[in-house]
């Protein structure tokens, strides 16, 4: 039993630690589409332009994109099928834990063991940040799938900046293609 309150605490900050770190995702698509049409694709630059990031994770996302792409099946083309286009959007999250005990007391009348006005506020901000992947389809120019990941970012090393950027294109894209019906 001691072992298992020992062992609890620990676990939970790893249930915690892991659960804020995934990546939620979400796809939409056209469902008069025809997705076994499409066996190659290309970047959109003129969108790609316009995402507001760094244009290293820029070449981040993109080779993410192409890597999952050419495991699915498809082939880098000059005259594409699909136009890949990306676009980000970020925000800060401010959470605020008030821990205090407030006016409470410890049993009846005075006592010294009164605890009074004891606070223990905290606040942490950390990055929210959504990457979008739309694939277009090129004779048309009409968006025919788009997927959406979104996750807590932060400043980290350019090794663990990529594994996240992976991460969040790789569960991005088992969206796609999507299973009609769905």
């Amino acid at each position: 039993m001691k072992k298992l309150l020992k062992t609890l605490p620990v676990l939970l900050i790893v249930m915690f630690l892991t659960s804020c770190s995934s990546v939620k995702v979400a796809a939409d698509y056209d469902k008069d589409a025809n997705f076994d049409n499409f066996k190659t694709f290309a970047f959109f630059k003129t969108g790609i332009d316009k995402a507001e990031i760094s244009d290293l994770d820029k070449r981040r996302i993109l080779r993410a994109v192409e890597t999952e792409l050419l495991a699915q099946g498809y082939t880098k083309s000059e005259n594409p099928d699909l136009l890949v286009s990306i676009f980000t959007k970020s925000r800060e999250r401010v959470n605020v834990y008030n821990n205090g005990f407030g006016s409470y007391g410890y049993g009846w009348g005075w006592n010294p063991w009164y605890w009074n006005n004891f606070n223990n506020t905290s606040v942490t901000t950390r990055t929210e940040g959504t990457l979008y992947i739309d694939l277009i389809d090129a004779k048309k120019k009409e968006l025919v799938w788009q997927g959406m990941g979104t996750g807590l970012l932060s400043s980290r090393s350019v090794e663990k900046k990529e594994a996240k950027i992976n991460e969040f294109v790789s569960k991005i894209m088992e969206k796609y293609p999507p299973i009609l019906g769905e």
